[in-house]
């Protein structure tokens, strides 16, 4: 019944919210409205997968997949800024950017295949 735990993006999206729950509860060093709003945010991508495909309508899972994927941007820009301010590694940075990369592309090319004809 719940197939969306079987889709390679869900599995990537919820890897990642792992990593960055992990990296909040560690890092004493980021104010708490940065890891509320990463968290939040990273939730929302594995969140947004799910519910969409849980939606009949083409367009309905659309529309969360594009909001899984803009989530997937704000967890990348916040994910520059921890980086400059030191609060992350390159390693870490380098690794969480090529999954939101892989998430993203993946979930675009989803988007592409739920266009209404």
């Amino acid at each position: 019944m719940f197939t969306y735990d079987k889709l390679e993006v869900y599995k990537l999206a919820f890897s990642f919210h792992q990593q960055i729950y992990r990296l909040i509860k560690a890092n004493n060093d980021l104010d708490s409205y940065i890891k509320e709003h990463l968290g939040k945010s990273s939730l929302s991508i594995m969140l947004n997968i799910a519910e969409g495909n849980g939606k009949f309508s083409r367009r309905d899972r659309r529309i969360l997949f594009t909001d899984a994927r803009a989530s997937a941007f704000a967890c990348h820009s916040l994910l520059n800024f921890v980086y400059q301010e030191r609060a992350i590694t390159v390693e870490s940075k380098t690794t969480l950017s090529l999954l939101l990369d892989e998430i993203s592309k993946t979930l675009s090319n989803m988007i592409k295949n739920l266009v209404d004809e």
